[in-house]
């Protein structure tokens, strides 16, 4: 009996030998590979479900912003060639890493997305809300809209407009909501920024 174990464990080590080569060098890496690819979807998807969780402050009555139009410059506020009243200010930090600067800091953190727009807090008082870190400028703007809703065909019609998108501050990538309101209804509605670059093409700040 204990010689025909002794020939079963020959066996199998000798066959265990034979596939060695293949098993270890080839189907075991490529095992460990899926796995850790599975692992990494995984993650990614529970961290963009929690990048899109709202916030419990993430809702914005627009009812509560008030209708004042924009108030008497210089400097005033256009949102393409429109003047405006900057009503409120959503920001959120890009990335999980990331943090955004304390709120004594709003001032240069507006005036990074378009210059001069840090002059304007005092006059306009916006509204300020912090959210939680966002992945993507799409994925923000697609929470912001649909937190902040604008009454009419999102905004046409009204004198409320929106604009979402992602800005640079010292170097490290911002997500930015702007809602606006003007002094009569007008057909701007919702606009995604998708690059920094983009935000002198749509807001400026006038002095005359």
């Amino acid at each position: 009996m204990a010689m025909q174990i002794d020939i079963f464990e020959f066996k199998i080590t000798k066959l265990l030998d034979s596939l060695g080569g293949g098993v270890f060098r080839y189907v075991l890496p490529a095992a460990i590979a899926i796995i850790m690819l599975w692992i990494a979807w995984r993650l990614l998807r529970r961290r963009r479900r929690e990048s899109l969780a709202p916030t419990p402050d993430s809702k914005i009555d627009i009812a509560a912003l008030g209708d004042d139009g924009p108030p008497p410059g210089p400097p005033t506020l256009e949102f393409y060639n429109l003047p405006v009243r900057l009503a409120a200010v959503v920001l959120a930090p890009a990335g999980r890493m990331r943090d955004l600067p304390p709120i004594d800091q709003l001032p240069p953190l507006v005036e990074a997305i378009v210059p001069g727009l840090d002059k304007l807090l005092d006059s306009h008082r916006p509204l300020v809300r912090r959210w939680s870190n966002q992945v993507s400028v799409r994925g923000f703007a697609h929470l912001f809209f649909n937190n902040v809703r604008l009454p009419g065909d999102a905004g046409r019609g009204t004198p409320w407009a929106s604009v979402a998108g992602v800005f640079k501050f010292q170097g490290q990538p911002v997500m930015v909501g702007l809602v606006l309101h003007a002094a009569a209804p007008n057909s701007l509605g919702q606009t995604i920024v998708n690059t920094e670059h983009e935000w002198l093409g749509c807001l400026r700040v006038r002095w005359n």
